[in-house]
């Protein structure tokens, strides 16, 4: 993502990451208020044949020892809009923020989201659309679901 935020820059090295592994390139990160990273990930759908391990649920899994109540108020960055499942973790977790790369390749969940309070920002950031390009164009029946 091309903005300074840590918690942007660690999602999109992730999804990148991803990507180099030959999978589905969505990356997060989960910063706290006081600007710690408290979890990051990536999909790991294609590496591990996982079909919950999302870039945010992979960051929260990430963070399995801290308390349900480390995650108030923190923000997450999500490369791709969140799916119902990462959206209800969110949820569940008490994330205040969502900062999200784009929108464009999956529409998620921005305004069930919000009508749980949280902040939502969605970024249009042309660096998440285009790795997400190049994995549809190079293994587009691993994007299909």
């Amino acid at each position: 993502m091309s903005t300074s935020d840590e918690g942007a820059i660690i999602a999109l090295k992730e999804a990148r990451e991803g990507l180099a592994q030959g999978g589905i390139p969505v990356g997060s990160a989960i910063i706290s208020p006081e600007g710690k990273v408290l979890g990051r990930g990536r999909n790991m759908r294609v590496q591990n044949g996982s079909p919950i391990l999302h870039g945010e649920t992979a960051a929260f899994d990430s963070a399995r020892t801290l308390d349900m109540k480390d995650f108030a108020g923190a923000t997450i960055y999500t490369t791709l809009s969140p799916c119902p499942m990462c959206a209800g973790a969110m949820i569940l977790f008490g994330i205040q923020k969502v900062v999200i790369g784009e929108n464009t390749h999956m529409s998620g969940r921005e305004e069930l989201l919000r009508s749980h309070g949280m902040e939502v920002v969605v970024l249009d950031d042309q660096a998440c659309k285009d790795v997400l390009d190049e994995f549809i164009q190079r293994w587009p029946k691993k994007w299909e679901f």
